[in-house]
């Protein structure tokens, strides 16, 4: 192969015979300049195409970073060469670039092989053996001496290999670090985290199924057959969904896709699963027809919204658990996949704000009393009385209408509400709002134990923090260790100072009964 500008100088500079034939070759584009064509040779051009009159420009273009020169600007500039308006115009290829990240390994230095770093996606979602990795890691090398240092470091990373995850936790994981033109260092361990996070959305549907499929919903039938009481745990629930389409809209116009992950992750884990699962059960067990009736309605109708808002990032999971989902609920699908149905608007009439504050009340009250038992020490399973002071008209209204909920999720033997002028007796207490909540202590633990116990943790946290504060004290360990060090010790000391702190306020009150 020869080049040159033309045949004559190319048979000069490489003393080439006139009887010699030279062809020229006829694909001499090369990989950026074909590239830079791209956005409008893909729709029919240079033939003036009904696809490049309807799609071009075209809307946003996702790159990374390291190609603006190579491709972005290119692209641009052919664009506006070759392609011109109705009026002349130069046109530009694209409205938006969005720029992603690189994805680098967990100590920030970028993929390569001969590095042996990489990590195949496939091999995230299907697994890996330990054997077929380093295969992968070492075969056909360019520098086959880096081989056993690649083989050593990759049998210290994954020393049984890599365990399947599975698409949807792998989309997911990418889509919540895709924070703007960020490099982002891989971590496994945060794609185990959501690989937990498909099994608590597929557990989630299990529960809401067992009590829908073989139950009435509300969906058919006559006024009284259909008529439905929806607890506040449902009005709550129904008014943070709404919240959360608000935020996963607003994300994805602004292409924070790691803000909507954020978002789904928090109503789906934190409200959904942990709070509102857990209140539908009172009601389930022990509500009339009317109010199991809207409490069924409400499960499986967040549950559909939910996966049909979760699904361009999960595809898979949302599209299996759909499928039985849906018949269920009140939405009417126009064919049979989850992919072509209406993605899920904002109403704002179906945020309760009464409701949602009520509720967090309620969750504060639960927490504050577990919190107790935490501390304290005492098992879940026992049913504890409440003492309550400070109590306000607001107090007292939501008292009333969530008892339920509040002795079945704390497992409480009774809620007494003091006078002013009454004294407490010993015990244990939390604050919500202005609220003061009493459990008392007498009878509830074996005292002596109890003090044991916390002398035990109180001289292991003792020799801890004076075991850091050394550390931190010698001016040796300080001149030479790396800041971020020196920080972890300085937060391991304030940690251990503040339990330690905790652990005596709470031997001082155990001992005063």
């Amino acid at each position: 192969v020869y080049v040159g500008r033309t045949e004559s100088e190319v048979r000069a500079n490489n003393n080439i015979a006139d009887d010699i034939t030279l062809n020229q070759d006829d694909d001499v584009l090369d990989t950026w300049f074909s590239s830079a064509l791209w956005t409008f040779s893909t729709l029919g051009w240079p033939k003036d195409t009904d696809d490049l009159k309807t799609f071009h420009p075209t809307d946003v273009l996702v790159t990374g970073f390291d190609i603006i020169f190579f491709w972005v600007a290119r692209m641009i500039m052919m664009t506006m060469h070759f392609n011109k308006d109705e009026n002349g115009k130069a046109q530009i290829p694209f409205k938006k670039i969005y720029m992603t990240g690189l994805i680098r390994d967990e100590n920030g230095d970028k993929m390569s092989k001969s590095k042996g770093n990489v990590i195949d996606p496939l091999d995230m979602i299907d697994g890996v053996s330990l054997e077929d990795l380093l295969q992968k890691r070492t075969g056909n090398m360019m520098q086959p001496k880096l081989a056993k240092k690649i083989e050593k470091l990759t049998k210290k990373e994954f020393p049984n290999g890599i365990e399947a995850h599975g698409t949807d936790a792998l989309r997911f994981t990418l889509t919540s670090v895709a924070t703007t033109g960020r490099d982002i260092s891989w971590d496994m361990k945060r794609l185990e985290g959501y690989r937990n996070f498909t099994n608590k959305l597929w557990n989630a549907s299990r529960y809401v199924l067992m009590n829908t499929e073989e139950f009435d919903c509300g969906q058919t039938g006559s006024k009284e057959e259909t008529e439905m009481e929806l607890s506040l745990a449902d009005r709550w629930i129904i008014g943070q969904f709404e919240q959360t389409v608000k935020t996963v809209h607003e994300a994805f116009d602004s292409f924070r896709f790691d803000l909507a992950s954020q978002a789904l992750y928090e109503f789906t884990w934190n409200q959904f699963c942990d709070w509102y699962l857990e209140l539908t059960k009172p009601v389930l067990f022990k509500g009339n027809e009317a109010q199991q009736r809207g409490t069924r309605h409400t499960l499986v109708n967040i549950l559909e919204q939910l996966l049909r808002l979760m699904h361009p990032i999960m595809p898979f999971i949302t599209e299996t658990i759909w499928q039985r989902v849906q018949p269920l609920s009140d939405f009417v699908k126009v064919d049979d996949s989850i992919m072509t149905q209406a993605f899920p608007l904002f109403d704002e009439s179906k945020c309760d704000l009464q409701a949602i504050d009520d509720l967090e009340w309620v969750k504060q009250f639960i927490v504050a009393i577990r919190n107790i038992r935490g501390e304290m020490d005492i098992s879940p399973s026992k049913s504890l009385p409440v003492l309550l002071k400070n109590v306000n008209a607001n107090d007292q209204r939501r008292l009333a209408e969530n008892e339920q909920f509040l002795s079945s999720l704390a497992k409480l033997e009774n809620i007494k509400v003091l006078s002013d002028d009454e004294q407490a007796p010993a015990s244990a207490s939390a604050v919500v709002g202005d609220l003061s909540v009493l459990i008392p202590m007498a009878g509830l633990i074996d005292k002596e134990a109890e003090l044991a116990r916390l002398d035990k943790a109180i001289d292991k946290l003792d020799k801890d923090a004076a075991r850091t504060r050394g550390k931190l004290s010698n001016e040796n360990f300080v001149g030479k260790a790396p800041a971020a060090v020196i920080d972890k010790e300085k937060a391991k000391l304030a940690e251990a100072e503040s339990a330690l702190t905790k652990m005596l306020e709470q031997k001082a009150q155990i001992a005063a009964l």
